[in-house]
């Protein structure tokens, strides 16, 4: 699977990111997709270090006393009831990770594995989980060179987090099971981390647990799935603007007065940007030429009220990212004796049990995004074909064909996109709708948020695809109107898709490498440059 390579961190060209100032906050989406996609290197502050030791003096203390302390002396989830003595504690650690890399099925992606690392990476800076300083350091000192351990498709739940893929990493950390070195070859963990001079963990109170017990996995394809859909939604507004302009139909459904009217703040964007692109086209407000109507279709007027119920359904997503992204997901976690201030020092603390660790925030919004993607890949399908039906396309040629009978055009092309679209409607089901019970009923409702996110990274590979298909055949489309002038903006687009290897019109051909060119086109971002470099930023 491959998504859009984007985000801000990426263009902004981080080198280095910098994590803690004891707290969890600080962390922004830049700075996940700079280290998971720049390959930006992680630094841990002074102040992550101070309150990682700060954290760690109490769980020693804790660990000392008598009385059983739950991740700290005590079994995890249903064997919670069995106290460990000391003797044991280290095995126990060494035991959960072990026990719960359990994965299976394909491995995931780089970028997400990388993202996973850093997120948790994030959260033991905050000083929140007990882990010793050493412990998180070696996680950056994994991450900085290269190393990505290997994460398995299949094995969380989503509750306690991302247990299995988290497990994966920390075994790594231990020096066991298998990662991807830098150079891409799969070898054992032990020997990559040698080759680089990392001393692998050995684990102690709490931290293996620590090292598992997040939301870290799900999040981190949230915020990678938001950048990609942040150029996906503006390209779509692209490739909406191009079909109505092959259609001939009119641009007065896009002024701001009409959206003002339903001040959705997505509608109003992206009918702006559908303007933008379209403004000086000479093919606009031709419908009452030829074949007389009085509205366009519901895929062309209503192109910005459907693409931008998306925008502002990412919107929420972003912010419970946000919120995400400013937390410290552990359980159990290191509370200091003075709550009201947050600060460790040398008051003391405690452990305390949560349920913050539970994926429902993010597994709602993962499963809204794939729903909002299904609906923007099916208005997108219903605008090609459109634009292929000779009754309906207002005097283009059947299928966009050359010689309708002897060529077949693009009729196979629009049953690729029909294809894709029908996978979206059913990647549209909710993950987060479901749970299966766990470890003797303990954990008896999960979110499924893994899953969720899983399946949302397919969903905007399929969108990509999508929107590739709507622009070739509307290219094609607006170069078939002979003595009608294109707007500045849409001219652009399709003289930049020629450039890179984008057929326009002409007899029958392979078209699986034309598709293919116009899929890279959309999903390296040059789409959306062509047309910026014209009308300015888009919203």
């Amino acid at each position: 699977m491959h998504t859009v390579v984007n985000g801000e961190g990426a263009r902004r060209g981080l080198e280095k990111v910098v994590l803690g100032d004891g707290r969890a906050s600080g962390v922004t989406a830049s700075d996940v997709l700079a280290v998971a996609r720049g390959g930006a290197r992680v630094e841990l502050s002074g102040e992550a270090l101070a309150a990682l030791a700060a954290s760690r003096e109490i769980v020693d203390a804790l660990a000392a006393e008598p009385d059983p302390v739950y991740g700290v002396s005590t079994g995890f989830g249903a064997l919670a009831t069995r106290h460990i003595g000391p003797e044991l504690r280290g095995l126990l650690q060494r035991n959960i990770v072990r026990s719960h890399a359990a994965g299976m099925g394909p491995r995931v992606e780089r970028d997400v594995v990388r993202a996973l690392m850093f997120l948790r990476l994030k959260t033991l800076c905050s000083g929140h989980t007990g882990v010793r300083p050493e412990v998180a350091q070696t996680m950056a000192d994994v991450l900085n060179a290269g190393i990505t351990p290997v994460v398995h498709e299949y094995g969380s739940l989503g509750c306690s987090g991302d247990l299995a893929p988290l497990s994966h990493c920390a075994l790594a950390l231990m020096g066991e099971g298998e990662a991807e070195g830098p150079d891409g070859t799969l070898r054992p963990a032990g020997e990559l981390l040698a080759a680089h001079g990392i001393r692998p963990v050995e684990l102690r109170e709490k931290e293996g647990l620590a090292l598992l017990n997040g939301t870290d996995g799900m999040l981190g394809m949230l915020v990678m799935a938001l950048a990609d859909l942040d150029v996906l939604y503006r390209s779509a507004d692209v490739t909406a603007a191009l079909s109505l302009e092959a259609l001939l139909g009119t641009d007065k459904v896009l002024a701001p007065e009409l959206h003002a009217l339903r001040p959705h703040p997505g509608q109003a964007a992206s009918a702006a940007n559908m303007l933008a692109v379209l403004a000086g086209s000479g093919m606009t407000g031709h419908h009452q030429d030829d074949a007389p109507r009085v509205q366009d279709a519901y895929s062309v007027r209503c192109a910005p009220q459907v693409a931008g119920a998306g925008r502002d359904t990412i919107a929420h997503a972003r912010l419970v990212a946000e919120r995400e992204l400013a937390s410290a997901v552990d359980n159990p976690v290191v509370l200091p004796a003075d709550t009201g201030s947050g600060a460790f020092g040398s008051g003391g603390g405690r452990v305390e049990s949560n349920g913050n660790f539970h994926g429902a925030p993010v597994a709602y919004v993962l499963d809204f995004l794939a729903i909002a993607v299904a609906d923007l890949g099916s208005i997108a399908e219903r605008r090609t074909d459109r634009l292929l039906d000779k009754n309906r396309s207002h005097g283009l040629p059947p299928f966009l064909a050359d010689d309708a009978g002897v060529d077949s055009g693009l009729m196979i092309a629009q049953y690729t996109q029909a294809a894709l679209v029908s996978e979206l409607k059913r990647l549209a089901v909710p993950a987060s709708a479901d749970s299966i019970p766990s470890s003797a009923m303990q954990e008896d409702h999960v979110s499924m948020g893994w899953s969720a996110a899983r399946k949302l990274r397919t969903s905007v590979d399929n969108l990509t695809r999508v929107i590739a298909v709507e622009l070739y055949a509307a290219a094609r489309a607006v170069e078939l109107r002979e003595g009608l002038s294109p707007a500045p903006a849409t001219r652009a687009v399709i003289e930049a898709a020629r450039r890179a290897g984008v057929g326009g019109p002409g007899p029958d051909r392979h078209l699986a490498p034309d598709l293919a060119a116009a899929e890279a086109f959309v999903r390296d971002g040059r789409l959306l440059a062509a047309v910026e470099e014209v009308t300015g930023p888009l919203r």
